[in-house]
């Protein structure tokens, strides 16, 4: 722990990560998830030895703030004692209800290991970049559709088969769709991937390969387990094209579901650059807030997420306390800052859920404070230049019917962007000017407008004001804001100081 990550790679309990309010730790159990217990010892050690704030991020990792380097090893001290054990090496995410899920597809758990160990066993972990990352959906009630990654496989149907669909460089919408295969294949073609983003280098992704080099994935078909993966070289990059058909692309139902009738040379249709997360009749799936209630076989699980993904560490002891009175038996992490609780009979979830609103947490997937991202900005971050949090208060008590769920609002304290580093429809980012206004870009665009930190508030609302009077019946905020146009929407923004 002498030297401290860099900027931009992830914050693991070995190499925590300076930021402007001390050292940030992220956690990621190995078991998936947290007994109630355990995570009242976590908060109570960052009481101890960080600045109190606990975080959930939107991937749905545990965040540990404000640590020194000496309070740090404590922390990792204090880790170990309670038994939890974390996750290193490239991430290879699931499901928060992966396994338990009776709406799943398949279990993605089996094929997630099988992936880890492979990319041990070609020995890619030290030539990955720390952003590189594999995501294995088994389908449900709650998926990881929102959730980016370099490489994904999510169960589909085929007849009376489980395929995976493999796409890469994007979440659900945005991915490149490589092939539907079985899972030896998808493992494969995973392994693959990865493999030829190490040839590029510690910076690279997915997203760096060639067309050429999508069309040799797409076209790989289960003959060999990774551990014997063809070498791939600096100048070529490239897996030579399988045999002519695998008896994969027999399957009809397969091709229903890549959404095209497979190629005389590939398993599957590749796709390259058509939309992955879509059901066979190619309407995209509605992806589902993790705030609710979730039907489990003979228990629920309630979905509770933090406002901004961030709260003081005894709000979530106090959670955890009442959680583990009530008979949970299990705290997972999942992705869009929230936390689920398992084992919970129905009157255990309607009293959980009413002390955690009073706690402060976001308990309807309706709450305005779910389209807003926020860092901590001024006062808890050094390098902040805004109140972050107080402006996203004051919009979502403001216009809190005007925020639907096209839109998103990313309030950042400064260029750096670390609350939602994507596009988002409306940035405000803190600068020596002021609140600076950014239309659908990132926190580093060149703000269009700016405004006092301490008015910023007023002047989002004066744009949702016009999105509400100027909306076409049907019409979401995100298409009214596009229609409006980039300059009337810095306008809006910068009128009536």
């Amino acid at each position: 722990m002498n030297a401290f990550s860099r900027r931009g790679a992830c914050p693991a309990l070995s190499a925590p990560m300076q930021t402007g309010d001390g050292l940030l730790v992220r956690l990621n159990p190995v078991a998936g998830g947290l007994s109630p217990k355990s995570l009242i010892g976590l908060g109570e050690s960052a009481l101890r030895h960080g600045n109190g704030i606990m975080e959930v991020t939107a991937r749905g990792s545990l965040q540990i703030r404000g640590l020194t380097a000496g309070s740090a090893r404590l922390l990792a001290a204090e880790v170990d004692a309670l038994g939890i054990a974390v996750r290193s090496g490239v991430p290879v995410e699931i499901g928060p209800l992966a396994g338990i899920d009776p709406q799943e597809i398949a279990d993605p758990r089996p094929l997630a290991e099988r992936i880890r160990v492979a990319i041990e066993e070609a020995g890619l972990t030290a030539r990955l970049g720390p952003k590189v990352s594999v995501v294995v959906d088994g389908g449900g009630q709650l998926t990881m559709d929102a959730v980016t990654a370099d490489v994904r496989l999510k169960a589909v149907r085929a007849g009376g088969d489980t395929l995976w669909s493999v796409s890469v460089a994007g979440d659900a919408r945005s991915a490149k769709q490589l092939a539907t295969v079985d899972a030896d294949a998808a493992r494969d073609i995973a392994v693959a991937a990865l493999r030829m983003v190490a040839e590029k280098g510690r910076e690279a992704h997915t997203r760096d390969l060639t067309e050429r080099q999508l069309a040799s994935l797409a076209g790989w078909r289960s003959f060999a387990p990774p551990s014997v993966l063809p070498d791939i070289s600096p100048t070529r990059g490239e897996i030579e094209p399988s045999p002519p058909v695998s008896p994969i692309a027999k399957l009809e139902p397969s091709s229903k579901v890549a959404g095209r009738a497979p190629s005389a040379e590939l398993p599957i249709s590749p796709l390259v650059g058509e939309m992955s997360g879509r059901t066979e009749g190619g309407a995209v799936e509605r992806r589902r807030s993790p705030v609710g209630l979730f039907d489990l076989s003979n228990s629920h699980a309630l979905g509770i997420a933090l406002p901004y993904g961030s709260l003081p560490a005894q709000n979530l002891i106090d959670l955890a306390t009442q959680a583990t009175n009530l008979g949970a038996t299990e705290i997972r992490l999942a992705p869009g800052r929230a936390l689920l609780f398992l084992g919970l009979s129905t009157y255990a979830c309607v009293s959980l859920d009413a002390s955690a609103a009073t706690l402060g947490f976001v308990t309807s997937p309706t709450d305005p404070r779910t389209r807003i991202a926020a860092c901590p900005g001024t006062p808890a971050c050094a390098s902040g230049r805004i109140a972050t949090r107080a402006i996203a208060e004051t919009i979502a008590a403001q216009r809190p019917d005007l925020l639907d769920s096209s839109l998103t609002l990313h309030i950042s304290g400064c260029a750096k962007g670390c609350a939602h580093p994507g596009t988002a429809a409306l940035t405000l980012v803190g600068d020596e000017n002021g609140a600076g206004l950014v239309v659908d870009g990132t926190a580093k665009a060149l703000p269009a407008g700016y405004r006092p930190g301490y008015d910023a508030a007023r002047g989002i609302a004066d744009i949702l004001a016009a999105l509400r009077a100027q909306r076409h019946p049907g019409e979401t905020a995100a298409a009214c804001l596009a229609r409006l146009g980039a300059a009337s929407v810095a306008e809006l923004y910068r009128r009536n100081q």
